[in-house]
């Protein structure tokens, strides 16, 4: 199993960049030239992060600031980032040419991807309506006695294009909220399942508006990965009606066995594909075969590296927790 091992090294097609602590004597690049990111170290305050905004705000044009990745927010398994989402939805007006964000960009050193607090993240789609890319890590944190999990109410945004939720333990409701989410623009959805064991309780039943296609007009690439339903959720995609207008299928990272990929093969053509991702599976060489063999004389690109993925009998998901 891995880990979140780095931060991101890039956003919105810019170079990652951190804001520099007080007193560090860093020449700041120009506003619009990377992606900004504002983080400190964990068991800070959150008021500690709001802090450093405050600083970015007042030593950077955030007006030309394009894309921005917000770290760690105090300690982030018993504080979730509401006191982030405030002060960026209060900087809105100041932030017009704001195009991307990331929230959670933390590494699993930093606190495992499982145990990352999360809450309702939809107040910032809606209050940055040009908004193109947002992700964010999730996991499940706790704090005096209650349980913060990432939540996605059913929204309409109008300008978003990629949409990127990672996690090791996805809640079924989020699932349905992106389903039920009006997103014409939408062209890249990445959506990280994970496993019971770290606390999703999605179902494949849970995606059927997304497989539907009926909200994506536009979607082309398709990403579901890390997940220990991966064969139900192949056999799913195999019928879905929006796999025929992608480019990119991507069910890599999960428990992906012969199973899953024969029915994925009986399914729906898929030589129209620029790209099928099914690296870290648990696949047979003999079904390997069956699946360069179909699709490769086509001119599809086929991922099939087994990568890390070991044995068969204890099947796992790639991204998960690790024990301290």
């Amino acid at each position: 199993m891995r880990t979140q091992d780095h931060h991101l090294e890039e956003l919105y097609g810019l170079p990652a960049f951190t804001f520099p602590k007080p007193g560090e004597t860093t020449r700041l690049p120009e506003p619009d030239a990377v992606a900004w990111r504002i983080g400190h170290p964990r068991w800070a305050s959150p008021e500690v992060w709001e802090k450093d905004f405050g600083r970015f705000c007042a030593e950077v044009d955030i007006a030309r600031v394009r894309a921005l990745i917000v770290g760690i927010w105090g300690d982030p398994e018993d504080t979730d980032p509401s006191e982030v989402i405030e002060p960026l939805l209060a900087a809105r007006d100041r932030l017009p040419a704001l195009r991307s964000v990331f929230l959670g960009d933390i590494t699993d050193q930093e606190c495992h991807l499982s145990r990352i607090a999360q809450t309702d993240v939809t107040p910032l789609l809606a209050g940055f309506p040009a908004l193109e890319e947002f992700g964010v890590r999730a996991g499940e944190g706790i704090s005096m006695g209650e349980t913060l999990r990432l939540e996605f109410p059913a929204l309409r945004h109008d300008a978003l294009r990629r949409l990127t939720v990672q996690s090791s333990g996805l809640p079924g409701d989020v699932l349905r909220g992106v389903g039920a989410s009006e997103l014409p623009a939408l062209e890249h959805l990445e959506l990280w399942l994970g496993g019971s064991d770290y606390g999703a309780d999605c179902e494949v039943a849970d995606l059927e508006a997304i497989l539907s296609g009926a909200r994506l007009p536009r979607l082309r690439h398709l990403a579901l990965r890390n997940s220990e339903i991966q064969d139900e959720v192949a056999a799913a995609v195999a019928s879905a009606p929006v796999v025929a207008r992608l480019e990119v299928l991507d069910l890599s990272l999960g428990t992906l066995s012969d199973e899953g990929a024969a029915a994925l093969l009986g399914g729906r053509p898929l030589t129209h594909l620029k790209k099928l991702d099914l690296h870290y599976n648990y696949l047979s060489e003999p079904l390997r075969q069956r699946i360069r063999q179909a699709l490769e004389p086509a001119g599809v690109e086929v991922d099939l590296d087994q990568d890390d993925a070991e044995g068969d009998e204890e099947r796992d998901i790639c991204v998960g927790p690790v024990s301290y």
